[in-house]
């Protein structure tokens, strides 16, 4: 990616970071400061106000670069993505030591099954664990969590098809990255960051992941089929399970009838345009 990419370089105008002293024009240049979310979602936005291009889940890190009217921009650690949020969605920052490794999960005020949960939050959230009460996770924010929702902040899958499996019915949402909702480039991400493979935020970014398949090899579980502005991932040879527009959710498919039914789209929203662009394969991490 250019190093001047807006998603991916923290400076707008008013302040940057300071190791782009002398490559962007800025007001000021900064460290930052690292906050933590402390909502459950909070979109991550290409201006104040403007529309949704990324989410952020409760307890990631943000580093905040500029702070004006009640927004913040930053930069996520998850994946260097830049942009606003809502200030308020921010706290200090708090080290994690677990993830949220189920689609979602309630936060109990209680070590109880029937207590009422007051919210919920989705997979890939961080949390730090300050007792165990064996069948729940005690977390700073004084709720509990079933413990079998939670991993090891290190603990890793091994498969990426099973954690995109996990989206099956998932809303689609442009933007959106979780269980909530989660657009195509979204539940990439997701899959692969659980399975321990650094993985950036957009598909013509993902572009870049892996090697590309020679014409002649077959498909095999786990590859990334792309087309202009959409990218899905291969169950098996012949199955693609991808967040698409036309289903309006995280869907299974066969390769063929989503390459016919793309080539003859000509929105582009959500479903890619034309024909398949790339192939790529992925190996473990």
């Amino acid at each position: 990616m250019s190093a001047f990419d807006p998603r991916m370089t923290p400076a707008n105008g008013h302040a940057a970071a300071h190791e782009l002293r002398g490559v962007v024009e800025a007001t000021r240049y900064v460290k930052g400061t690292v906050r933590t979310v402390q909502q459950p979602l909070v979109n991550l936005s290409d201006a104040p106000r403007g529309e949704r291009a990324n989410q952020l889940m409760f307890g990631e890190a943000f580093r905040v670069i500029d702070e004006r009217d009640g927004f913040a921009f930053g930069q996520s650690l998850r994946d260097g993505y830049c942009g606003y949020v809502l200030s308020g969605a921010l706290a200090r920052q708090e080290a994690a030591t677990h993830w949220v490794a189920a689609p979602a999960t309630h936060l109990y005020p209680k070590p109880k099954l029937k207590a009422p949960p007051e919210v919920a939050i989705f997979f890939g959230s961080h949390v730090r664990v300050t007792s165990d009460m064996g069948d729940f996770k005690k977390i700073s924010t004084g709720h509990f969590i079933p413990s079998g929702h939670l991993q090891p902040l290190r603990a890793r899958f091994g498969d990426p098809v099973g954690v995109a499996d996990m989206f099956l019915g998932t809303p689609y949402l442009w933007g959106g990255s979780s269980r909530w909702g989660i657009d195509c480039s979204g539940l990439i991400q997701a899959a692969f960051i659980a399975c321990g493979q650094d993985c950036p935020r957009d598909s013509d970014q993902q572009r870049g992941l892996g090697r590309e398949l020679h014409p002649d090899e077959p498909l095999k579980r786990g590859d990334l089929i792309f087309w202009d502005g959409h990218v899905g991932l291969m169950s098996d040879a012949e199955t693609l399970l991808h967040a698409n527009a036309h289903h309006m959710a995280v869907a299974y498919e066969s390769l063929a009838q989503a390459r016919a039914r793309i080539m003859a789209s000509t929105d582009g929203i959500g479903s890619g345009t034309g024909d398949v662009a790339m192939r790529r394969r992925v190996e473990a991490a």
